[in-house]
Parts: C-alpha cells; sequence; structure tokens
C-alpha cells in the first residue's frame, strides 16, 4: 500500500496494497467520469456525468478544498477504483451545520473494506474542517448522505455505521404519448403570462428561485459562485424555462426551469425531457401557478419529440409538490433517502 504525502488513513490494513493519493487537478476529471457511470450503471441510478460538467462544477465549488477534502483511491495499474469528496454548508432556518460527503467505489472492489475506510477518512476530515472553521460545538452538526433504494451497498454501511433516515425524495417520471391527448391542461392563472427569458433576467430568475425556496427543508443560502454555475451548466437552456410574470407588478412570480439532457438521452437510448426547477414565490402560491407553468413545460417537451418527462421531488415538501406532480400525470420511479448522524461536541 502506498499512501501519497500526509494522508492519514484510519484503517489501512483494510485496503492494503492500494494506492491512496490527493486530487491532482483537471487531469483526474475523466477518470472520476467513467467511475461515476460504472457505479451508476452498477446501482441502477441514471447518470451520465461528463468530464465538462465536473469541470464545471468544480470551478464554483464552496466549501471544499478538493486538495484536502477528497481522496482518490487506484489500484496498481493506476486505475481510478474510488474516491471520496466532503464539503460543508449551513441551514439558514435551523442554523445546523451540515457536513455532506460522497464516495464511489468501483463494482468489482466492492465488499473489501474499501467503502468503510472511506466514510472513517471523511468523518475524520470533516472533524478537522469544523475546527479550522470556528463552527461552534454547541449547534447542532451532522454528518450528511443519501442513497437511492437501489444503492443497497451504500445503505447498509450508512446504516451500520449509526446513519439514520431523515428525508426522502421521488425520482418521477410521465409519458408523453406522440399523437395522443394525453396532457393535463390547466390555464394560466389571470393577471400572469409567460415570457421568454432574455439574459437580463437569468439573476433576478435566480433571486426569485433562491427567494422561493428559503423556507424549505435544508435551505442553505447559495453564494454568486452557485449563480455562475449555475449559467455555466451545460445543459443551462433558458429558451427552455417557463416563467410566469405578474403583469401589473412586474416580476417574476414562478416558473420551471426544463433541460434536456442529451447525454443521457443517448446513453440511455431516451427522449427525456426534465421539468426541474420548480418554484412559485410565497405571495403567488395556491393559485395554480406551479401545475400551469408545469403543464406548459409538458407541452414543450412533447413538441420537442421528447416521449416522457421527469423530475425530482422532497415527498414531504411544504408547498404540497407531490400531490401537484401527480395531478400532472408524474409518478414515482425511485426512492431517495437522505441519511444523517449527529456529530458529537
Amino acid at each position: 500500500m502506498t499512501i501519497e504525502n500526509d494522508i492519514l488513513l484510519a484503517e489501512p490494513s483494510a485496503v492494503a496494497g492500494l494506492v491512496f493519493r490527493r486530487f491532482r487537478g483537471e487531469g483526474d476529471f475523466p477518470k472520476m467520469a467513467a467511475l461515476i457511470q460504472a457505479c451508476a450503471d452498477a446501482d441502477q441510478v441514471d447518470d451520465a456525468t461528463t468530464p465538462g460538467e465536473l469541470a464545471n462544477w468544480f470551478a464554483h465549488m464552496t466549501n471544499c478544498d478538493p486538495q484536502k477534502d477528497m481522496l482518490f483511491v487506484e489500484d496498481e495499474a493506476s486505475e481510478l477504483i474510488a474516491y471520496c469528496q466532503n464539503y460543508w454548508r449551513r441551514e439558514e432556518a435551523t442554523g445546523h451545520y451540515i457536513y455532506v460527503h460522497t464516495a464511489r467505489v468501483s463494482p468489482q472492489w466492492r465488499r473489501r473494506g474499501i467503502g468503510r475506510a472511506l466514510l472513517h477518512h471523511m468523518q475524520r476530515r470533516i472533524r478537522e474542517v469544523a475546527v479550522a472553521q470556528g463552527h461552534p460545538t454547541d449547534v447542532p452538526r451532522f454528518f450528511h448522505a443519501w442513497a437511492a433504494d437501489t444503492e443497497v451497498a451504500a445503505e447498509k454501511l450508512l446504516r451500520s455505521e449509526g446513519y439514520a433516515p431523515v428525508r426522502y425524495s421521488f425520482e418521477m417520471t410521465r409519458p408523453l404519448v406522440a399523437g395522443e391527448d394525453d396532457l393535463p391542461h390547466f390555464p394560466l392563472p389571470e393577471g400572469f403570462e409567460v415570457r421568454p427569458v432574455r439574459p437580463e433576467h437569468w439573476h433576478a430568475l435566480w433571486e426569485a428561485d433562491v427567494e422561493a425556496f428559503r423556507d424549505h427543508w435544508g435551505f442553505t443560502e447559495p453564494t454568486e459562485e452557485n449563480y455562475q454555475g449555475w449559467i455555466n451548466w451545460k445543459w443551462f437552456r433558458p429558451e427552455l424555462f417557463r416563467v410566469a410574470w405578474d403583469v401589473e407588478k412586474g416580476e417574476i412570480a414562478g416558473a420551471v426551469e426544463n433541460f434536456i439532457n442529451e447525454d443521457e438521452n443517448a446513453k440511455y437510448n431516451r427522449k427525456r425531457g426534465y421539468t426541474e426547477g420548480i418554484f412559485v414565490r410565497r405571495p403567488y402560491r395556491k393559485r395554480g401557478l406551479a401545475r400551469a407553468l408545469i403543464a406548459l413545460s409538458l407541452q414543450m417537451h412533447k413538441d420537442l419529440g421528447m416521449t416522457e418527462a421527469a423530475l425530482g421531488v422532497d415527498t414531504e415538501n411544504l408547498t404540497g409538490a407531490l400531490r401537484v406532480y401527480e395531478a400532472c400525470g408524474f409518478r414515482a420511479v425511485k426512492r431517495y433517502t437522505t441519511y444523517r448522524k449527529a456529530i458529537e461536541p
């Protein structure tokens, strides 16, 4: 086993014969993307992440130092077989500190203790970060991870380490059948109109989105870096957005930030459009605005030749989003569980 520089590993014996190293820059992105997709295929999770998407994310990442908050594992042939990463955020409503950690282990290298060793490494690193950042110990702090219901090994590991489910979300889809009048018909409420999204609207749309989600579970105030990451994302397609404006006040009331992931569609041989980024600002809720914008979005995707639509939803969303999506024909196809474990002072 080779351990690069100052890396401290809690359980080196569990992963003997491997090489542990730090992040080496953009040259790691192709290896990471390949590992992400190999894991996704084995775990029945849709993912077509590209090196370019990773580059954009890393360029605008916050509260994470890749040189210290990542660990890479290679075999003797210098093939990447696992990596992990951690970052932190602070919930606005509760003041809780949330330390997110993720890991990927190649399907061929599982059941050898690598995942558990990486988890313990991240927990140790997170404690270091909390001290270095001066995070108070008298405020609740949590290790935070998630897994799909098909990621059986990850769920088993987290539960065995004392993590407990705290929230659930669904991936939902609905068909778009060509030649059939199968879409919901929900008219736009009076006093609103849908307008094309121009570059001068981007930041106002972002701010409206942030405002709308501020009262949702787990909300963390985003940064300008997050905004830049959004507008530079490969699938940022504002021409597909459906944004409702209050005609009288001249302000954004709600939106659906649609996109089409062409890489996913090619990989999975499908024609899927995403109706994501759905929000309605608090003053405009309970008027049927969300379902009207979703109906318009579904028609747009169908007109573009898509044969299904998809979205993700927090099952306990305070606005009743799950019921709205079901009324628009969406049905759950996969469940994700958010796990947390309290960090003791």
